[in-house]
């Protein structure tokens, strides 16, 4: 393969990022806004995860295959749903 095949697609996978990201900047910044609305749900949330999490002794690392998850698909999971929640918001909002 030559350099110049590499480097087109770099370049592509570049645009292709860049793309994503300016495309999920919109319901992450409305998430956090979200949370600053309402910080004890987000705290309520944070907090009953991590009591369930710890009373079912479920550590990420423990159970086998989730690494490579939490490191490749599930970003793209957490990215629908914040686009979903920052919908459904945007909806809640718009029928009040």
């Amino acid at each position: 393969m030559s350099i110049f095949k590499q480097v087109g697609r770099v370049r592509t996978a570049q645009a292709r990022v860049a793309a994503h990201r300016a495309e999920l900047a919109t319901p992450a910044a409305a998430l956090l806004a979200r949370g600053h609305r309402h910080p004890l749900t987000t705290l309520g949330a944070a907090a009953g995860a991590g009591f369930v999490l710890g009373n079912l002794n479920v550590h990420p690392l423990r159970i086998p295959g989730l690494g490579g998850l939490l490191r490749g698909g599930l970003a793209e999971a957490v990215a629908q749903g914040v686009r979903l929640i920052t919908e459904l918001g945007a909806s809640d909002s718009d029928a009040s």
